[in-house]
């Protein structure tokens, strides 16, 4: 048995990589760059308050998010998120010390302005200065993956979309036959595991992942005796791809190293950052659009007998049941153990309501949702109780987007999984958006998603 002092030396966070710390440090340098740039421009004179004013904005942009991966569409919502970020905060501190009249009102402005605009010229630079250096002949680290079946494909197809960071994929070794390895390896198969030492001994191969089951234990051992010979790298790829990862992590609990599997993204400050952006946002819009909520109620009263607000059950949070609102648009409206879903030329919609479904104007008072803590602005869509009963037992890892309040909008609905799901295969796509939405987000993913909400909404896909 390990003592505590070696099994904690066990694990360790990786070092940062070059970008990374060029990242780290770029945000800061440029905001204090473009702030001391534009004081010489305008002859205004650097001054204590202006230094003082340098070190805030560096304490609170260090370190720089590293978005040479990125899009530049990402990237540019990513810093603009960041930026207004960091400007409420510096107009609260100015506030609060009374200390505005300490600086150039004109400079603060140009300096607001401008410095998002040379952060993302700088992640543009980078981003091509960075794949110019991953593509020269001596930054290029060869791969090879031991174990052909679909973990191995999958850790291939990762290796093969890395190829513009410096990573180049050559193939497979495996000992099983080409009938049972999976069918995208079998064409790129170098030779069995006894043979994957002189392979990457002659040539000089750089990185080895190893996706064997652990049931493998006894070849791995072997395997790694053979590969320890050489100077290549190796690592140990875990077959979790069986269940849904969300947020995965390594975690510290009193030294003892814990994978989390399947967690919320929403903890902590983040929980914290994703209530305010919907309280603020919900509460805008619906100033916003209150007289188009007057006149729809309106068109829903008269176009049928009825009340305005459809009330549905719906699953939110961790399973709990809650009461959405949506503008009626049908003659008849279920909620009880059986739904059917609405579908294309349904009697029941009335046409005042297929105008409603069709723009996601019905969708409105769900604003009213989210100022409840019901819902979120962003988020998986509900689905009626009824269906999340039906489709929990056909759907893998159906009931994992709970962990989250459920949305007006998501991932999924930008990707056309709007309206009806009269297949297994259409709410499978959708739930898959759903849970890629949870691995990944964050505050600029949810202003893209919210983007291209609009662009989907003025389109009329797939709503019915």
């Amino acid at each position: 048995m390990f003592e505590d002092r070696n099994y904690k030396r066990t694990f360790y966070s990786a070092p940062q990589s070059v970008s990374t710390l060029v990242a780290a440090l770029l945000e800061p340098a440029i905001a204090v760059g473009v702030y001391v740039g534009i004081s010489w421009w305008l002859d205004h004179p650097i001054e204590r308050p202006d230094l003082s004013f340098c070190l805030l904005v560096i304490a609170l942009t260090f370190p720089g998010s590293n978005r040479f991966k990125d899009t530049l569409l990402t990237a540019a919502v990513g810093i603009s998120t960041s930026w207004v970020s960091l400007l409420v905060i510096l107009l609260l501190c100015g506030y609060a010390t009374t200390s505005f009249d300490l600086f150039d009102r004109q400079v603060l402005a140009w300096w607001a302005v401008a410095t998002p605009f040379v952060q993302l010229t700088a992640v543009a630079i980078g981003r091509r200065v960075t794949r110019r250096w991953a593509a020269l002949p001596h930054n290029r680290r060869s791969a090879v993956i031991v174990g052909a079946g679909p973990l191995g494909v999958k850790a291939a197809k990762a290796l093969l979309d890395a190829r513009d960071h410096g990573i180049d994929f050559v193939g497979y070794f495996d000992d099983r036959t080409d009938d049972r390895l999976h069918n995208d390896a079998v064409p790129q198969r170098l030779g069995t595991l006894k043979q994957a030492a002189p392979y990457i001994r002659e040539h000089a191969i750089n990185d080895v992942y190893i996706t064997l089951p652990l049931g493998s234990q006894p070849r791995i051992v072997e395997l790694l005796e053979a590969v320890q010979g050489t100077t290549a790298s190796i690592y140990f790829v875990p077959d979790v791809f069986g269940i849904s990862i969300i947020q995965g992590r390594l975690q510290d609990i009193n030294g003892i190293p814990v994978v989390g599997i399947c967690e919320t993204p929403f903890t902590g400050t983040n929980e914290l950052a994703k209530r305010i952006s919907d309280v603020v946002l919900a509460s805008l819009i619906l100033v916003l659009i209150s007289p188009l909520l007057l006149l729809i109620a309106i068109g829903v009263k008269l176009s049928s007998p009825g009340p305005v607000i459809f009330r549905q059950r719906r699953n939110g949070l961790d399973g709990e049941e809650i009461v959405v609102y949506k503008f009626r648009s049908m003659r008849a409206m279920d909620d009880g153990d059986v739904i059917r879903q609405a579908t294309r030329g349904d009697p029941r919609i009335t046409p005042f309501g297929a105008f409603l479904r069709r723009t996601s104007l019905d969708e409105l008072p769900q604003f009213i949702n989210v100022l409840q803590g019901r819902m979120s602005i962003v988020g998986p869509r509900p689905h009626a109780v009824a269906h999340n009963e039906m489709y929990r037992q056909l759907i893998k890892a159906y009931m994992v987007r709970h962990k989250v309040k459920p949305g007006i909008t998501g991932w999924a609905q930008v990707h056309g999984h709007r309206g009806e799901t009269d297949t297994i295969q259409k709410m499978q796509a959708r739930v898959e958006y759903d849970l890629e939405y949870l691995r990944n987000w964050s505050l600029g993913l949810d202003l893209q998603i919210i983007a291209r909400t609009v662009k989907v909404v003025l389109l009329g896909q797939n709503a019915h």
